[in-house]
């Protein structure tokens, strides 16, 4: 390892307050969040978010299959 690259670590870790390894993987984990957001967030136009809230803002309908299918025991439960 180069004079430079074990330099650059030590000075993460004074200006951070982590170590290497502990700032790459939590600057890792937040560089994978803002390239993966669009899986996990969307934004609407101003037409589809009056669409999107006017689905939203309909009563429930009564589905008795569904609430039969909700009330049986997990099957995953240990």
């Amino acid at each position: 390892m180069g004079w430079g690259r074990r330099f650059g670590g030590c000075l993460v870790g004074a200006v951070s307050g982590s170590d290497l390894t502990e700032f790459v993987l939590t600057h890792a984990a937040d560089a994978a969040r803002r390239i993966l957001a669009d899986r996990d967030r969307f934004q609407l136009s101003g037409d589809a978010l009056v669409a999107w809230e006017a689905v939203n803002d309909r009563r429930t309908r009564d589905l008795p299959g569904l609430r039969e299918l909700m009330s049986r025991p997990s099957p995953f439960a240990e």
